[in-house]
This record gives C-alpha cells, sequence and structure tokens, in this order.
C-alpha cells in the first residue's frame, strides 16, 4: 500500500488588539500575523518571522469598550472610527495574504494564548467574509504545545515558567504585529524543543 501523502501546515502566528472581552459587542482594532514556518512528513522548518508579515488597524463595529482592554492595545477608537480600515476590507486582504504566503500548504493559525486571538479572528472573519483560509479549527495554541511538551498542567503553565531559552528576546509591546512576530520565534522554539513530555 502506498504511504498517504502529507499536505505541509504553515503556521502563521497571528496577534490581535481588541477593545473588550469577546467579538460582536466589542471591536477587533488591530490584527498582525507573520509567518513562523512549515512541518511536513519530514519535521518542522522555522521561517524568518519578518519576512512575510501582515498588519491593519481597524474601524471599530460598534460604541461599547472596556477601557482597560482598549488601554492595553494604545490605541485611540476615535482615530480608527476615522482612519480605521473597514472590516470586511482588511479581512479580505488578510485571507487573501493568507493563501498566498500558504501556497501548496494548509494554513495553520497558532497564538499565545490562541484562545482569545482565535475568538475575535474567526468571527471576524465569518462575519465579513463568509469564510476562515483555516476552516474551523486550524489553530494551535502554543500554551497546550508547551504543556504537552513539557509534562505539566496547562493552568500551571505562563511564560515565566518556560525555560529562557525558549523565548524570543523581543519585548512583548501590545503592537499586533511586534506581538505576532515575538510569538512566531516562540512557537519556532517550541516545535524544535525536545522537553521532558516530549514523546521518544
Amino acid at each position: 500500500m502506498a504511504a498517504r501523502r502529507i499536505k505541509p501546515s504553515r503556521y502563521i502566528s497571528v496577534d490581535i488588539e481588541a477593545d473588550g472581552p469577546i467579538p460582536g459587542p466589542y471591536s477587533m482594532l488591530s490584527i498582525g500575523a507573520a509567518v513562523a514556518g512549515v512541518q511536513d512528513g519530514d519535521g518542522f522548518t522555522a521561517a524568518d518571522p519578518e519576512e512575510h508579515t501582515f498588519y491593519r488597524e481597524l474601524r471599530p463595529i460598534g460604541e461599547e469598550f472596556v477601557p482597560e482592554a482598549l488601554a492595553v492595545s494604545g490605541l485611540d477608537r476615535e482615530l480608527l472610527k476615522a482612519e480605521g480600515s473597514e472590516p470586511a476590507v482588511a479581512l479580505a486582504e488578510f485571507s487573501a495574504w493568507v493563501r498566498e504566503v500558504s501556497a501548496g500548504a494548509q494554513p495553520v493559525m497558532c497564538g499565545y494564548p490562541a484562545s482569545y486571538d482565535w475568538t475575535f479572528l474567526y468571527w471576524y472573519l465569518i462575519r465579513f467574509t463568509g469564510a476562515s483560509p483555516f476552516g474551523h479549527s486550524g489553530c494551535l495554541d502554543m500554551k497546550t504545545l508547551y504543556a504537552t511538551k513539557a509534562g505539566l498542567p496547562l493552568r500551571a503553565v505562563a511564560k515565566g515558567t518556560m525555560p529562557r531559552e525558549l523565548l524570543s528576546r523581543r519585548r512583548h509591546t501590545h503592537h499586533a504585529l511586534d506581538d505576532a512576530v515575538e510569538q512566531a520565534e516562540l512557537f519556532a522554539n517550541l516545535m524544535e524543543w525536545q522537553g521532558p513530555g516530549s514523546p521518544r
């Protein structure tokens, strides 16, 4: 029997900044993405995370916001109302970029933690473009990846518990593109790390 051909996965680190806890009542204000690497049947190959990137700032979709969440982003809602990209345009451009950088591979979104960013990203993609280039499940959580490789309970994991050599040397700035690039480096390090919980 012939071996089944495995289609490669193209891992794309995504970070978003938003003005509240959930999409719909609250808005995604910016999105940053960086190609982290590719995995095929022979293993994982890291990418230069600054080579293929995407960044947009978006017009808010409503008037509600949580001041503390907005403060973390450092973004100006009033300025974004006037100058931010229309969400439908920005998300269509993002989808086209994902398809372009993933040619020949299946795109997988990765984040730390992925749950918050994926919630906004998937909702916005479906709401404004009708489809997701990642499908409904092409999402990988770096926190879970580390917990599995380290042999730790998920809720015991934080970046401060990780070996220093796994962490990016870049600062976490809460600028979506900066953080996507930082996370892409963390992801590549995690993929190449043989932690104590990894199968031998």
